[in-house]
């Protein structure tokens, strides 16, 4: 059940004095800053001055400042899920308009209402004396957040520390200062300009009867702010499963572990989802139909997020990523420093989609302390490389190797040699293949043909060169182009790996003017290709390379398939 209606600021901020507003501990710190601030402030004023400069009594504009999505939880507060950094700044505006109210020395009954206005969506209790407690309708859980109390404390008192950083202060001192500029330049537009932000503007309430819900509806609308993701939530779950004595240093870790995905150019939720079928692949689980994280990791009631080698494990996953994706060597680890395996891990990342990673995360998490991992890491590594290959050129789609994967996860957690074979696949079909490969293999099979030839990996910035041009372009016309077969072009034959630059411009002797620029290279492999061809690229040549690198191809197919143990 969902409940959706729309409010003025006034009626929805007074719904929390029976269900006060809760930030929760998944959430992350109040981030609003002076832009945002400012700029809420200003479109609330030209809102007010443009409806008031109509001289219409009659009018019914109204400003929407957006929804804010909750539910209420079992301890009866509205859990905000989506629209803290609004509601907050709302306090904080009302609060500052309140504290300026209360400095005016004449005072007439206009400033008695507005007060009174203010006092019950800022307080729970009525305020009948200056020493009162005032119980607010808002407060933050955010872990580790210093500000949660600072919050607090200024919707009760309204005065900051004399030196404040927090975002909390800066930006309620900030609307302190909007406010006593509205009210030196234009004093009866500041009363008019608080009437519309507490009856004019409006806010859309979606209240869902669940946290999953909740957060269902939030990445449906996609409304404004930083998303929540499902590592928020996660890290709040195992924040509040510690005892108090465990809680900074899982804080510590989290902010590593977070340092090393931003690394690594991952998020940590991505990490969390290949964690998933680490531990699916632990439970025998090759089921392919695919549950989302929050869901998986929910079940009975988030405990394989309370393993004690969660972190650890990510960690783990995160060292492999540095090795991939940085060429990083790791400490105590000589696996990392081989070459061979490093060109395999490099290979792998070409590959279309990314079911190549969990294989790869799940041996690597697996088998990590055998005294033979280095050794038959390798050979896992080419036997997996050649069967993704292969099953991509029969079948260019994701299902071509779904199914084998996911079995294949659950073989890894029971044998240091697991069998990867997803389907016998003829090699006279693959030879044919080959030569004309779906066009997201070529990196692939361009990286296993280079690194048969070379030590040195490619460069992080290569693109694709096509050696014998698809057209004519100024300054080159070749009439033979006229009779190249497009296969031809297209054909693995024609391509080779090149530093990223920016397109050549080819003079009457085009391949020529091409081949100075691979003498320049700093990829042997083109330094080579360039040195043995001097005369015209042809569509001979073509044939000749098409065949030379479907053989070689071939050869690694058999030659790996050969060397792995069963």
């Amino acid at each position: 059940m969902m409940k959706i209606e729309q409010l003025n600021v006034k009626q929805f901020l007074e719904t929390g004095r029976e269900e006060p507003f809760l930030v929760p501990d998944y959430q992350r710190p109040y981030s609003w800053g002076e832009e945002e601030i400012v700029t809420l402030f200003n479109d609330l004023l030209l809102f007010t001055e443009g409806d008031v400069s109509k001289k219409n009594k009659n009018s019914n504009d109204t400003y929407f400042l957006g929804t804010v999505i909750s539910f209420k939880n079992e301890n009866g507060e509205q859990e905000i899920i989506d629209g803290q950094q609004r509601i907050t700044s709302l306090f904080l505006l009302l609060r500052a308009i309140y504290t300026k109210l209360k400095t005016f020395s004449k005072k007439t009954n206009l400033y008695d209402e507005l007060l009174s206005e203010i006092e019950p969506i800022l307080w729970k209790n009525v305020i009948k004396s200056e020493g009162a407690v005032k119980n607010v309708l808002i407060s933050s859980s955010v872990i580790n957040d210093e500000g949660n109390n600072i919050l607090k404390g200024i919707l009760e008192n309204g005065v900051t520390k004399e030196v404040a950083n927090d975002r909390y202060s800066l930006n309620y001192t900030l609307f302190q200062r909007l406010f006593d500029g509205l009210v030196y330049e234009n004093p009866g537009l500041m009363f008019e300009f608080v009437r519309y932000v507490l009856n004019r503007t409006l806010i859309c309430p979606i209240i869902t009867e669940s946290q999953e819900g909740a957060l269902n509806i939030f990445s449906t609308l996609n409304t404004r702010g930083m998303p929540l993701s499902e590592s928020d939530i996660f890290k709040a779950k195992i924040y509040n499963f510690l005892d108090d004595s465990q809680k900074n240093r899982f804080i510590e870790r989290w902010k590593e572990l977070t340092e090393k995905a931003e690394y690594v150019n991952e998020d940590i939720q991505q990490i969390f989802y290949y964690y998933m079928f680490y531990l699916r692949a632990l439970d025998g689980d090759s089921a392919t139909t695919t549950i989302g994280i929050r869901k998986y990791f929910s079940q009975n009631n988030f405990a394989k997020l309370f393993n004690k080698s969660l972190l650890k494990d990510l960690n783990s996953i995160l060292d492999l990523w540095a090795v991939v994706v940085k060429k990083q060597s790791l400490e105590n680890a000589k696996w990392s420093k081989n070459n061979q395996i490093i060109k395999m891990l490099d290979v792998l990342s070409s590959y279309p989609n990314e079911f190549w990673k969990y294989p790869v995360i799940i041996y690597y998490l697996v088998h990590k302390e055998n005294p033979e991992f280095e050794k038959r890491f390798l050979k896992f590594l080419k036997k997996l490389t050649i069967e993704l290959v292969a099953n991509y050129l029969v079948k260019p789609t994701v299902l071509a190797v779904k199914a084998g994967i996911l079995k294949l996860n659950v073989e890894i957690t029971k044998k240091l040699s697991p069998p990867v074979t997803f389907q016998n696949l003829p090699l006279d079909s693959l030879k044919t293949k080959l030569r004309l490969p779906s066009k997201n293999l070529f990196k692939m099979t361009l990286k296993m043909m280079v690194y048969n030839f070379q030590e040195e990996l490619l460069p992080d910035k290569w693109e694709i060169e096509q050696i014998y041009p698809s057209k004519s372009v100024e300054g080159f016309n070749d009439k033979a182009l006229e009779t190249v077969s497009k296969d031809y072009l297209d054909s693995i034959g024609n391509k080779i790996p090149f530093e990223k630059r920016s397109t050549i411009r080819a003079s009457k002797d085009y391949f020529q003017k091409k081949r100075i620029l691979y003498l320049r290279s700093q990829i042997p492999y083109v330094k080579e290709f360039a040195t043995k061809h001097v005369t015209h690229w042809n569509v001979e040549d073509i044939k000749k390379r098409n065949e030379f690198i479907t053989e070689e191809i071939m050869r690694l197919f058999i030659s790996w398939s050969g060397d792995y143990e069963f």
